[in-house]
């Protein structure tokens, strides 16, 4: 039996993370845990270092790491816990790690991710904002460092599942006319839109078949989820725009298809569970049980697909632009995003007012090239200063 891969989970008390446990815990053969890293979370992470005996825990927060090697140590684990975002950085550059699960929310999973990279790691990219802010960054580092990128969002899981044999994302997929993007439309979908601008943050947040943390569920309502997966893509795939399209299926049965010259679509089916492309994702190139039910066609019935309504859904055709317009502005409109969502949840902004935020945004800040990790983080502080006084000057949400 070969020795079990050291696994880094960054992020493992966040949604993708416990799932990411889940289907390590169905394989101890194949898994060890070597590092496990949050921001904050130090309870959370405690019980996860003394169930899957974590080698190492990295709180980014430097009072919850305190607290988590205080309560370690009174149970007698060996777990080592370090703290700060350079610990982040050396936890999984470190060699007894093999393959790091990238899932750390936003911004703060760049400089990790990066890291991972640069030590030519089998990285599971989870973290969408890294390819948003830094696409050509980070596939420039892939290609310098010998390192596997492999996508763990359902969409770009399935597209890669359906790409020619033996291709690895970063590479232009041979024979490939086109990729095909599925959202589930999320809880508005047939919601009058006079009615938009009254939602409030619950109904929001109510996907309809996806268990998400608030700010994605958000993203999902708007379909800015799907843009920023736009741009994701086109990295990831070696593609451009009109080379990536976005079809609403409810179901959330038929995760992504991908089109070829002579006319063949391939498509990847399954359950809605983040189990499934993480278990693929970690014993690729071979399969393993990720614990989900089996799909049931004939249960499901039918399945449904239509075009998205772009007046329903303006945060598509903002994701589009950016990433026509290249440069900083898909830095901008992510971080505009989040600040205009964070506005929403918080009862400062309506629904309806998030992409009228985030237009503005991109429409004031100059449009500029971006070189260095550097640029990425000057671009996204610049973007949420004036996102943030466009929030001020909006109509309070009520």
């Amino acid at each position: 039996m070969s020795t079990p891969h050291g696994l880094a989970i960054l992020g493992s008390t966040g949604s993708i993370g416990r799932s990411t446990l889940a289907v390590v815990a169905l394989h101890p053969e194949r898994f060890r845990v070597a590092v496990l890293g949050a921001h904050g979370s130090w309870q959370a992470i405690v019980e996860q270092a003394r169930q899957f005996h974590a080698e190492t825990v990295v709180l980014v927060d430097q009072q919850a790491a305190a607290l988590a090697r205080a309560a370690l140590r009174d149970c007698g684990s060996p777990t080592r816990v370090e703290s700060g975002p350079e610990a982040l950085a050396d936890a999984v550059a470190a060699d007894n790690v093999d393959v790091v699960m990238a899932a750390i929310v936003g911004a703060a999973g760049l400089a990790s991710t990066l890291a991972a990279v640069r030590a030519a790691k089998r990285v599971l990219l989870a973290n969408k904002e890294a390819l948003v802010m830094a696409g050509q960054i980070l596939m420039d580092e892939v290609r310098r460092a010998g390192a596997q990128l492999i996508p763990i969002d359902s969409e770009h899981n399935a597209i890669f599942q359906c790409m020619p044999a033996g291709y690895l994302p970063g590479d232009v997929a041979r024979g490939v006319m086109r990729v095909i993007l599925t959202a589930s439309g999320g809880p508005f979908r047939c919601t009058d839109i006079d009615r938009l601008p009254h939602v409030t943050p619950d109904e929001a947040c109510a996907h309809p078949k996806w268990k998400m943390g608030r700010k994605i569920s958000v993203d999902s309502a708007t379909l800015m989820n799907k843009g920023l997966e736009v741009i994701e893509a086109s990295f990831l795939f070696k593609a451009n725009s009109s080379q990536i399209e976005v079809v609403i299926h409810p179901q959330s049965i038929v995760h992504s298809l991908v089109e070829y010259i002579d006319g063949s679509v391939l498509a990847q089916l399954g359950n809605p569970d983040m189990r499934t492309p993480i278990a693929h994702a970690l014993a690729f190139p071979e399969r393993i049980d990720p614990g989900v039910q089996s799909l049931d066609l004939c249960a499901i019935g039918s399945l449904q697909f239509e075009r998205p309504d772009l007046d329903r859904f303006p945060c598509l055709r903002l994701a589009y632009r950016a990433l026509d317009a290249g440069g900083n502005a898909p830095i901008v409109l992510n971080a505009a995003n989040e600040v205009a969502v964070a506005g929403f949840l918080s009862g400062r902004l309506a629904f309806a007012r998030i992409s009228g935020v985030v237009e503005e945004v991109l429409a004031r800040i100059t449009p500029g090239r971006v070189r260095t990790l550097e640029d990425v983080l000057a671009a996204d502080a610049q973007a949420r200063a004036e996102a943030e006084q466009q929030l001020g000057a909006v109509a309070v949400y009520r």
